[in-house]
């Protein structure tokens, strides 16, 4: 008989060195990149809860010039980010942030003290760096198995902050702070917070291994790298831009005329009504958004993506259908509508382009797909304000808006079936990485 061996001992797998600590460190870049880019929207939306109602210049009504110039900042750095946030080397990232958010604020001192003709120009001058600063921050959250978490997450904070950082501009103004004061003032206690967050973001390490295999890799890119991928997938871009454009146009509308449509609804604009309809439209986007991450099929992911934005284009006629119809009064009304608008605004940027990436395997960055959605999208915001604003009176906001709404519904069924189709495509011959997109 032979001698009894000893039992095989269990084999277990390794852990995965690159997984050990992953996901303290994900919460950290998630909680520095919401307290970075919260804290820029107080250098940028305080001055919409003003109303400039009394004031006219060039025979527009102030504030309609003052938001359209500061928009008109916001599309040329969107224009400008084109290139330079998609050729951003990581490094550069922390200084960058730094020194857009500063400038921001020397433009709004600047507004505070120069005469009434040249404020639109400091509204402008603050616009143009604040644009890019989203892109900073995105390319430390994109290319990973945990993207759609941490940009929902990211995305969040400007939904609360568009509304929280308006409620300090109303609340400066009932302290007695001069409208002319009051945006340079606002931004002031959030400094601490923004360099407190891009320390913590300038220590994240970049994507492991298993999340380049997941995702791709993101890399720089050149012109010609643009270029190539342009014409590989404009195909599916087109539409999902033409979506974005309009959903931006009617989200711009309701962010900054939030304090007119709830006057002309009847209701006062007081700071619990900016705060809080953000703060329920920002917790069910991000539960939905984030939500993404757990599907982790490329293809999968980009249909669930679309079928969202379905959802909230319905949800966006159900608020303008029960708006005209009486059913909602004008908090429920604009809690709904910004579910429905913010549910594809989302999308777009926590799924969409960071699907299409790890679908396709292209070597490339979000930044680059994002700001060319943006420039598209603030340039149709910027032609409709113009369209809409002039006049000795304030522009028929509820009127633009529900115009601007239903061809933004209309319009939906149309992208989202061409996007659709080329992904479903796609799917059945994912590609490999091409050898054309190299670093820059």
């Amino acid at each position: 008989m032979p001698a009894k061996t000893a039992d095989a001992p269990v084999t277990v797998p390794p852990a995965d060195p690159e997984s050990a600590g992953r996901w303290p460190v994900l919460l950290v870049a998630a909680l520095a990149a919401f307290a970075t880019y919260f804290s820029m929207y107080a250098f940028r939306k305080p001055f919409t809860a003003a109303g400039y109602s009394t004031q006219l210049l060039w025979g527009y009504q102030l504030k309609t010039v003052l938001v359209t110039a500061q928009v008109l900042g916001y599309l040329v750095s969107k224009i400008v980010g084109i290139r330079l946030i998609a050729e951003t080397q990581p490094s550069q990232r922390p200084r960058n942030i730094l020194l857009l958010i500063g400038l921001a604020e020397v433009a709004l001192l600047l507004f505070a003290l120069v005469p009434l003709p040249w404020k639109p120009l400091c509204l402008f001058l603050n616009g143009l760096p604040l644009g890019m600063v989203f892109g900073q921050i995105l390319g430390y959250l994109e290319g990973r198995r945990a993207t759609e978490a941490l940009t929902a997450g990211l995305c969040a904070s400007f939904i609360v902050a568009d509304g929280a950082t308006r409620a300090v501009g109303a609340w400066l103004l009932r302290q007695g702070v001069s409208e002319e004061w009051m945006p340079c003032l606002a931004g002031l206690p959030f400094v601490p917070v923004v360099l407190l967050g891009v320390l913590a973001l300038s220590r994240v390490p970049p994507p492991s291994r298993q999340d380049v295999m997941a995702r791709s890799e993101r890399t720089p890119m050149t012109r010609a790298d643009r270029g190539a991928f342009l014409a590989r997938y404009g195909a599916a871009l087109a539409p999902l831009v033409l979506l974005y454009l309009l959903i931006t146009i009617v989200r711009s509308l309701r962010s900054d005329f939030a304090r007119e449509i709830f006057l002309s609804l009847g209701e006062e604009a007081t700071p619990a009504s900016f705060a809080w309809s953000e703060i329920w439209v920002g917790l069910v986007t991000l539960v939905v958004s984030a939500a993404a991450v757990l599907i982790a099929d490329n293809r999968r992911a980009l249909l669930a993506a679309l079928m969202i934005c379905g959802v909230g284009a319905g949800l966006l006629a159900c608020a303008l259908l029960g708006q005209q119809a009486g059913w909602f009064g004008p908090f429920p009304f604009m809690v709904l509508l910004g579910i429905g608008l913010y549910l594809p605004y989302l999308v777009v940027h926590t799924s969409l382009f960071e699907r299409l990436l790890g679908l396709t395997q292209e070597r490339g960055n979000v930044g680059f797909l994002m700001y060319l959605a943006d420039s598209a999208g603030y340039f149709g915001y910027v032609v409709c304000m113009l369209l809409k604003g002039a006049g000795a009176t304030l522009p028929d906001v509820i009127g633009t808006l529900r115009w601007a709404g239903w061809i933004t519904v209309a319009a939906s069924a149309v992208c989202l079936f061409q996007a659709g189709r080329f992904i479903s495509r796609q799917g059945t011959r994912q590609s490999s990485p091409s050898s054309s997109m190299t670093a820059a």
